[in-house]
């Protein structure tokens, strides 16, 4: 019997149906075309079709689809027909045109969903049956909701200034769905409609364009999606007011004395949550004329009057004068053996020592240094600056007197023993009160003239005292410190960049006869064309200024600098804590970042992550990350890169490529992850990096190739290509074994040079001299590259000394004494004379 053509779609749907229910298989099926002939009006179409939907823990999802006219539904999921025993179905006819419709309801587990792996997402879609064909509906996506608990950044407290901009970034914690982000200021929900100077920028940043004293508050970061809701650690931030003077008053009338006064007031505004207060006096005088100081001043009464009275005050000065010699003497009799010593500590507190006497059993000993008499040492821990600082008359002779016959006792420190206590002091005195309370940061030692050298380990930083930089006779307890940028206010303006590490030494105000040489990494790329460089200073009072502006040096300034590609040397004759600050000129100016990928040593779960680091390219943030990861458990996966970031305000991007998805699952749901420009370019946040999670498929999965590309937009780009065993360690581990800095941090006499004192005395008296035939410190300086130098050197009592310092701070411990032995040799100047000394002269 022949079937009408229009009758085959609904007999194939009941064959179908009865196969489906009586094999209870899930069987993939071809979906019929609509038949030959038929009305296109009566396709089934839906009024209901399955929508996108997560799973909330363990509760299962409802999907629904409802088509007219309709015969038969199935569900279809990732390419899989869906049991009929699984369907719920209701049958009615439509009261408007009759036709029959059909709606149908399924269930989806979670287990359900977790049985699909690999990058594909679990689907299910609607097949609906008429007497003219088949329809099919969307697609609905079904997703296992979730929210972790660690925010991937949070938000750090800041000190600003008012109406200074604030930034407190966040970085919600990964979930599915996305988690919004909201902020709260003392729990108080943050509204950017109601308050113009606030918004949220798209990568969640809370802006505050200008700071109020109002914006004083803890703000809190809150990550929610429908499954959970967590929260941030808060971050303080405080809004300072520096002080400001008030309009002078007017000149009071003027008075018996002949001066008349105004004063002004710390008031407009007056300093307010920490802010500084107002440099100056508040109180000004100045000599006046009146008719009154015209008339006292003419009377012969008052010119003997005042002339009596000097008189009596010279007589006062000799007869002081003369007491004092007489007690100098006496006590000089009676002590002719005793040798004070001054050790400064952090207040500058003078310590005498006296041996002890046959008569005095009970005076403590000690071992006098018996090259000079040491006397103590008095003074403020940091002048005022407007005071004028003692100096010595320096001769042109050489620069070190030959060694004394007698035996010289030098003061050693031993930092793993006394840290503890050295730093307790220095904490007593206000000015220290941000140094680290810990020694991997820091170093110090105790020195007299023979100088001697500071440095932190795997840093970069040293501090170099050459000899007679300290005043014979004086012993100085000098310290050497490295502060983390969060712990250090440091204004940044416009477009300037911190790109060196900031570095204490101290104590300030420590009188040096010679400058002492700061080294130091940086992170810029030097070129007068793209940058402005500065040595920024801090004041006794806190605040920061320019006392250097790289290439226009003057020989008469107080410091100077030697700047190379990686690091700078920094002249100073005043101690203190120094930063290099940049200003780009133009878009070109670029800052080197140096990127690190590290992973776990040992992955005993299904995720593995991998962190990429972009960080300053210096030894000491190196360092930093280094002790992290080591705390973490991580290894290194990968050799470092160099990265040129550039001032063009474009922002980094990372992501990971070509993960082969039969192994791994990439839990990144965008296709790249950001860091914000600003973040980067003002160099004062620490450990900037991005997380890569990936989740095995097979737990037996140990393989992973995949490649990281780390770019900025318009700009310079580096990849990493990813090929290792997850369960082993890399061969890229031994680079975490930083490099030594020739041991212990401080070294204390002819210990800390390369250059042996005696020969260093030969050089310096060879070449000091000027020579007709040029073969003097001149040359020298060019043969050593340092000719664009020459005037500050000759500025100096000895320019050989000063280029030989330079030399040491360069090239310790591993210099090559040989090159400069060659270097001297070729000015002429006999090599083995110079290089070599006798046993008389030793």
């Amino acid at each position: 019997m022949a079937v009408r053509p229009g009758l085959w779609p609904a007999i194939l749907g009941i064959v179908l149906a009865a196969w489906l229910r009586g094999s209870g298989a899930q069987q993939s099926a071809t979906v019929a075309s609509p038949a030959p002939g038929a009305s296109p009006d009566l396709l089934p179409h839906f009024l209901v079709e399955p929508e996108d939907v997560y799973i909330v823990k363990n509760k299962p999802v409802l999907l629904v689809c409802k088509a007219v006219p309709a015969t038969q539904i199935f569900f279809k999921c990732n390419g899989e027909w869906v049991r009929q025993v699984d369907h719920v179905t209701e049958r009615s006819t439509d009261g408007s045109s009759g036709l029959p419709t059909m709606e149908v309801r399924i269930n989806v587990s979670r287990q359900q969903v977790e049985k699909v792996f690999g990058l594909e997402e679990y689907w299910c879609q609607c097949v609906a049956w008429s007497s003219s064909g088949t329809t099919k509906s969307q697609k609905a996506y079904i997703r296992i909701a979730y929210l972790r608990k660690n925010f991937e950044q949070e938000p750090l407290a800041k000190e600003v200034s008012l109406e200074q901009g604030i930034v407190l970034p966040c970085r919600p914690p990964e979930g599915i769905p996305p988690a919004e982000v909201e902020w709260l200021r003392n729990e108080d929900l943050v509204d950017p409609s109601l308050d113009p100077n606030v918004y949220i920028t798209r990568e969640h940043s809370l802006v505050v364009r200008q700071a109020r004293l109002a914006d004083t508050a803890n703000y809190t970061c809150v990550a929610k999606n429908i499954v959970a809701r967590r929260r941030s650690a808060s971050a303080a931030v405080v809004v300072y007011v520096d002080g400001s003077w008030s309009s002078w008053s007017k000149w009071s009338a003027c008075g018996l004395d002949c001066t008349h006064w105004r004063s002004r007031e710390c008031s407009d505004p007056a300093p307010r949550n920490g802010g500084e207060e107002c440099r100056g006096a508040d109180l000004d005088t100045r000599n006046c004329t009146s008719d009154l100081c015209l008339h006292t001043a003419s009377g012969p009464e008052d010119v003997a009057l005042y002339i009596g009275l000097v008189a009596v005050a010279v007589c006062l000065i000799l007869l002081l004068l003369v007491l004092i010699l007489i007690y100098c003497r006496k006590k000089e009799g009676l002590d002719s053996d005793v040798a004070d010593s001054s050790i400064l500590t952090s207040g500058f507190q003078p310590v005498s020592i006296k041996p002890n006497k046959a008569d005095n059993p009970h005076l403590l000993t000690i071992q006098p240094d018996l090259s000079t008499t040491t006397t103590t040492y008095q003074g403020s821990l940091c002048p005022r600056q407007d005071g004028s600082s003692p100096k010595f008359q320096l001769s042109n002779g050489h620069l070190l007197s030959p060694l004394g016959g007698g035996r010289h006792t030098l003061h050693h420190s031993s930092p793993t023993s006394e840290a503890e206590e050295f730093v307790s002091r220095l904490s007593t005195q206000n000015y220290f009160r941000t140094l680290p309370r810990g020694t991997s940061n820091m170093a110090y030692g105790t020195f007299n003239f023979l100088g001697g050298r500071l440095m932190i380990p795997n840093t970069g930083i040293s501090l170099l005292i050459p000899p007679d930089a300290i005043p014979r006779g004086k012993i100085y307890e000098i310290y050497l410190t490295l502060h983390k940028p969060e712990d250090v206010r440091l204004p940044l303006a416009g477009c300037q960049t911190l790109l060196s590490p900031i570095v204490s030494c101290g104590p300030p105000g420590v009188l040096l006869t010679r400058p002492v040489i700061l080294a130091m990494d940086h992170c810029g790329e030097p070129r007068p064309d793209s940058w402005s460089l500065y040595l920024k200073k801090q004041s006794c009072e806190g605040s920061w200024e320019d006392v250097l502006h790289l290439g226009e040096e003057s020989p008469c300034h107080l410091y100077y600098c030697q700047l190379e590609a990686g690091a700078c040397y920094v002249f100073t004759e005043q101690l203190g804590r120094f930063a290099l600050v940049g200003e780009a000129l133009s878009v070109a100016a670029t800052k080197r970042l140096k990127l690190l990928l590290f992973a776990p040593v040992a992955c005993t779960s299904l995720e593995y992550s991998i962190r990429v680091y972009c960080l300053h390219d210096t030894h000491d943030a190196l360092k930093e990350v280094v002790q992290l990861e080591k705390q973490l458990g991580g290894q290194l996966i990968q050799e470092p890169r160099v990265l040129h970031f550039k001032d063009s305000y474009h922002n980094l991007r990372l992501s990971i490529h070509d993960v082969p998805s039969s192994l791994w699952k990439s839990k990144l749901l965008v296709s790249y992850q950001e860091i914000p420009f600003y973040h980067i370019w003002n160099g004062t946040q620490q450990y900037l990096h991005c997380t890569f999670t990936l989740e095995r498929v097979n737990p037996s999965t140990s393989d992973l190739a995949c490649k990281v590309w780390v770019w900025q937009v318009e700009g310079d780009g580096q990849s990493f290509s990813i090929n290792c065993n997850i369960t082993k360690d890399t061969r890229f581990a031994e680079l975490l074994a930083l490099e030594s800095e020739g041991g212990v941090p401080a070294l204390v006499g002819p210990s800390a040079f390369k250059i042996p004192f005696l020969i260093r005395q030969k050089i310096i008296t060879s070449l000091d001299p000027p020579c007709s035939r040029g073969a003097d410190w001149r040359t020298l300086a060019q043969k050593l590259h340092l000719d664009s130098h020459l005037s500050f050197f000759a500025s100096k009592p000895s320019p050989t000394a000063m280029i030989l310092n330079l030399w040491e701070a360069r090239h310790f411990p591993n210099g090559n004494l040989g090159q400069l032995a060659a270097a001297v040799a070729g000015l002429g100047q006999p090599d083995a004379g110079l290089f070599t000394v006798s046993e008389a002269e030793c």
